[in-house]
């Protein structure tokens, strides 16, 4: 009995993968358009600190492209494993 539920939630785990990495993309693009509005606000405010604001931007931009990568090959990884 066991066995067979474990063995019928593992038919599910592809699926599930594939929410997961849909969730992970739609979390960092709330979360770079977040980084970009608050980034323009600055500017705006003090338009002599763009430059330093422009780089930590990239920066913090950079960092949620890099975790989101890392979510999306733990989900593909779950779901060819």
């Amino acid at each position: 009995m066991l066995l067979s539920t474990i063995l019928e939630a593992v038919s599910y785990v592809p699926g599930l993968a594939a929410i997961a990495a849909a969730v992970a993309v739609i979390g960092a693009a709330i979360g770079i358009g977040r980084i970009g509005q608050s980034a323009m606000e600055a500017m705006a405010r003090q338009p002599e600190a763009a430059g330093r604001i422009q780089s930590g931007m990239i920066i913090a931009g950079a960092l949620v492209e890099g975790a989101t990568l890392f979510a999306i090959v733990v989900c593909l990884l779950a779901a060819l494993g």
